[in-house]
This record gives C-alpha cells, structure tokens and sequence, in this order.
C-alpha cells in the first residue's frame, strides 16, 4: 500500500503542475479538467478520481501554490543595522520578488478576484494575508521598541496591514500597468517618503 499511496500523490502532484501551467499562462476560467489531463499526460477519468469537481482543483491548486510561495526572509546584508533599515530592506526585496514574476501575479489576482464569489477560496485568501502580515510583526515589535516616540499610537496591527498593502499595491500596479510601473523608482520613493511621512505623523 506505500507504493500505491506514493503512487497516488505523485499523480496528484502532476495533475496540480499541470493545473498551475494552464491557469497561470490562460487564467482560471480556462482552467477544464480535459485541459489538465490533456497537459498532465493523463486519462479525463483519473483526474475526477484525484478531484471529484473543478471547485475542488481550484482550492487544492490555490493551496499548492501558496505552499510554494516564499516565507518573508530578511536578507543577510541586512541583518546588523538598525531596525527601520532592516524592515525598507526586507520591503525592498518582497516588491522586487513580488513583481518579478508576472504570471504568479496574475495568477494570484485571478484567485483574488474569484475570492469575492467563493468562501472556500476567500477564507484562504484571507489566511495567507494574516500570515504575511504575521510575519512583519516580530520586527514591528522591535522597531517600536526601539523608537516609541516615533510610533506612539501606532499598532503593530496597523503597521503590519499597512506594509502588505503597499506590497501587495505595487504589484497590482505592475501587473496591470507594467509601461508605468518602474521597481527600481518606486522603491527609491518608499526610501524618501517613509522616513519624512513617519516624522511629519
């Protein structure tokens, strides 16, 4: 039974892979189930016994990719400066990471929009938005205590959903006027204004 059981997620996998080709190259509503068999090399029939419906790939492709994708991890030329250095350091990598990969993107907004019809995939969409913002509060903390008069009155909550939308801002802007869109200036605006804005609040 292991060998059928290995057998049974490598199918799963394949048909997963097969599923995210298909709806990051075309979208989700391209997505059919003769498409993935057709791309994963497989029989119609085999990918209804891995999933019973379209809706049911659709959160099992939604939860394959966010397990692909990657944890905040600051970078290690960071790691000794000062904490407001160190959270523009890791801002600046996850826009550049974030608007890097256009079909990812697309792809993501593609299960964003889809969210606002479906509970299923809005309740993970929402999961994955309190994870990323999880992940900003350790270093929030830090950078309140290391500055309290500066952030007096900010939560680390509204810091934190303030940082994941200016991410996940830039990329709706890169994804969907890209010719406007320019990382490298963007960035360098954040490292101007943050500074200016936290000391004019």
């Amino acid at each position: 039974m292991p060998g059928q059981k290995a057998a049974e997620a490598e199918r799963r996998a394949q048909i997963l892979e097969a599923a995210y080709e298909i709806a990051a190259a075309d979208g989700l509503d391209h997505l059919t189930m003769r498409r993935v068999a057709a791309e994963a090399g497989l029989s119609h029939g085999l990918v209804h016994f891995h999933f019973r419906s379209k809706a049911e790939l659709l959160l099992a492709l939604l939860d394959w990719v966010l397990e692909r994708t990657p944890e905040y991890t600051l970078p290690a030329s960071a790691r000794a400066v000062e904490p407001l250095d160190r959270l523009l350091a890791l801002l600046r990598q996850e826009v550049r990471r974030l608007t890097s990969d256009r079909r990812r993107l697309l792809l993501f907004f593609d299960f964003w929009s889809l969210g606002t019809r479906h509970p299923g995939i809005r309740g993970r969409m929402r999961a994955e938005f309190a994870r990323r913002r999880d992940a900003f509060r350790p270093m929030l903390e830090e950078l309140r205590r290391a500055e309290p008069d500066r952030f007096r009155g900010t939560s680390v909550d509204a810091m934190a959903a303030a940082l994941v939308a200016l991410i996940k801002g830039a990329a709706v802007q890169a994804v969907l006027d890209p010719r406007a869109f320019d990382t490298d200036a963007f960035l360098k605006a954040i490292d101007a204004m943050l500074p200016q804005l936290a000391s004019a609040a």
